[in-house]
């Protein structure tokens, strides 16, 4: 019977992680909910196996996921789909796993984007600090298992951990009671106690400290790993030492300071405006309590008094996002450019008509070659429709015009090259195709899949492409000092993903065969190979296409190199 316990079961057995979505099982249709999870994945496993074909030359595009957003199955059921492929073992789908991470980062952050919205729209008073904060951390890491109960249940630990030391020396000190939060305790001298109980518990105990060795590190930004690694920033430190007080009935406030974010702690008439009726309390050095005039001597110079002021939630979430912003500028490596997007997603998503970071985000887009597949006509801004290239960069330079005419010269300008870059793409003959057997080729003599070590470096790699000589611009080449080689320039080069993260272009007289070949950790390791064989890789089907001889080529090889009693 489809309503049956047998079809639960089977269901509960195949799909566990599951049963936490039916808050009530009377009346269901096991039978169908098994269909459905069924079919949810077997489309699933489609649109991840389309993925290769469709964006392997460039990167996933803005609305490169369209189809998953009409699916006709409950989300829940395609994202337990995905991790089903991530979990798989061996080493074996490795271009499955690729592309099922992207979706299912893609699929969370709209689902975490959604709440932010919700959250900013609440009234003032029910928007938590902590709440915002944990927030922003799954949305830049949405592949990890974070949540905002969890995060609370730690908080909640330290604080219980500050009521014991509370109660050794003041037993009826009223943030002892289990629930003290609720009522704000009213007297300076027991505030003053709660604040040295947390300083006793965070910072002697638990030993949380400013991370002042390594103090440009985007984890000090993520509340999870504040707690992880009882190290942060002050701001993330103040939510963290805000959200215990105000559990505790003190109500400290947050301060959006200059170059150090403080809190502040009102020593007079509750809501007053003079600045010199606070304590401000810097939760990054130690809890240590701080007059006006120490604040200006915190960051070496005189402030006026706004910057005293207190902040609202959304206002510490713009400089949470703002330092993150600021990291991903400070580097250009994939997992900058990916922070970048991140944190610029998310400052827009509270001001959305931010001129600077649309603009920044339209030139971001521009650099990474991240376009949409629709076909648009940029209206106003283009004499013909755009084709199915480049036109999230057009519609976000569109709405700039719009809300600032100013920007007509920047806007111009992206718009020119732009197009340009659709002229050039509609010349594109298709994949270039590298046969060994071409006399240009012969002197390559590596093949793709290959682990090599470089010779100078020590570094392991993986071959993903070679050229029969250096292709790279003669800038590339002087600043890399190319010609100080034996053979210059002119010799193949090999493209290469590094155990370090890093793709580069190596040289062939600097590479050698890696007698232990070992898994590159590559993040883009699944975006070119399907299988690791535990000597080699072996390359996915639109890799084949552009050496398709370099396969039984990289086999010879393997097979000469590590055959019994290793040449």
């Amino acid at each position: 019977q489809p309503r049956g316990k047998v079809w639960r079961e089977r269901f509960r057995l195949r799909w566990p992680s599951l049963l936490k979505y039916y808050s009530h099982t009377d009346g269901i249709s096991w039978l169908e909910e098994y269909k459905a999870r069924h079919n949810a994945g077997l489309e699933a496993q489609r649109i991840v196996a389309s993925f290769s074909k469709r964006f392997f030359s460039e990167h996933v595009p803005c609305d490169g996921f369209s189809d998953i957003e009409t699916l006709g199955c409950p989300s829940h059921f395609f994202e337990d789909e995905l991790m089903c492929i991530l979990n798989m073992e061996g080493r074996k789908g490795l271009t499955w796993k690729y592309y099922a991470k992207k979706i299912l980062y893609f699929l969370r952050q709209q689902n975490i984007l959604k709440n932010l919205k919700e959250y900013l729209q609440r009234p003032t008073e029910r928007q938590s600090f902590l709440e915002g904060a944990v927030l922003i951390d799954q949305y830049c890491n949405p592949l990890s298992d974070i949540c905002l109960k969890s995060v609370q249940a730690q908080v909640d630990d330290i604080t219980d951990k500050v009521r014991k030391v509370l109660r050794t020396k003041n037993p009826r000190h009223p943030s002892v009671a289990s629930k003290a939060g609720e009522v704000l305790v009213p007297e300076v001298e027991l505030q003053r106690q709660v604040l040295d109980a947390m300083n006793c518990v965070l910072y002697e105990q638990l030993k949380y400290k400013g991370n002042e060795l390594d103090y440009y590190n985007s984890l000090n930004s993520y509340i999870h790993q504040v707690l992880i690694r009882r190290t942060g920033i002050p701001i993330s430190l103040s939510v963290l030492y805000l959200t215990i007080a105000r559990q505790l009935g003190v109500k400290l406030e947050p301060v959006n300071f200059p170059s150090h974010f403080l809190l502040r702690w009102c020593q007079g008439k509750e809501g007053s405006t003079d600045i010199f009726d606070y304590t401000y309390i810097d939760a990054f050095g130690k809890g240590k309590q701080l007059t006006v005039k120490e604040c200006e001597y915190l960051i070496g110079h005189h402030v006026t008094e706004e910057f005293y002021g207190v902040v609202t939630s959304k206002e510490v979430l713009q400089r949470m996002v703002g330092n993150l912003l600021n990291l991903g500028k400070r580097e250009s490596t994939d997992q900058s450019y990916q922070l970048l997007r991140d944190s610029l997603d998310l400052y827009l998503a509270m001001y959305p008509d931010n001129v600077q970071h649309l603009m920044l985000q339209a030139r971001l887009y521009f650099h990474l070659g991240i376009w949409p597949e629709k076909c648009c006509a940029a209206a106003g801004l283009c004499p013909e429709p755009v084709p199915a290239v480049f036109w999230k960069v057009l519609d976000i330079l569109q709405h700039i015009q719009a809300l600032d005419p100013s920007q007509h010269g920047a806007v111009g300008y992206l718009v020119q090259h732009t197009l340009e870059h659709i002229e050039r793409r509609k010349e594109e003959l298709g994949p270039e195709v590298k046969h060994r057997s071409d006399e240009k080729h012969k002197e390559v003599c590596f093949s793709i899949g290959l682990i090599m070590k470089h010779k100078r470096y020590g570094y392991n790699c993986v071959i993903y492409g070679w050229d029969p000589a250096c292709m790279m611009g003669h800038e590339w080449i002087r600043n890399m000092n190319v010609h100080s080689l034996p053979h210059g320039p002119h010799q193949p080069f090999y493209n290469v993903l590094v155990e370090d993260g890093s793709c580069r272009y190596a040289a062939q007289e600097n590479l050698e065969y890696n007698s232990e070949p070992r898994e590159i950790p590559h993040p883009d390791i699944g975006r070119y190979f399907s299988e690791f064989t535990g000597l080699h890789y072996l390359a996915n089907t639109e890799l084949e296409i552009r050496y398709p001889e370099d396969l039984e080529l990289t086999r010879a090889t393997v097979q000469k190199i590590y055959s019994s009693g290793k040449e």
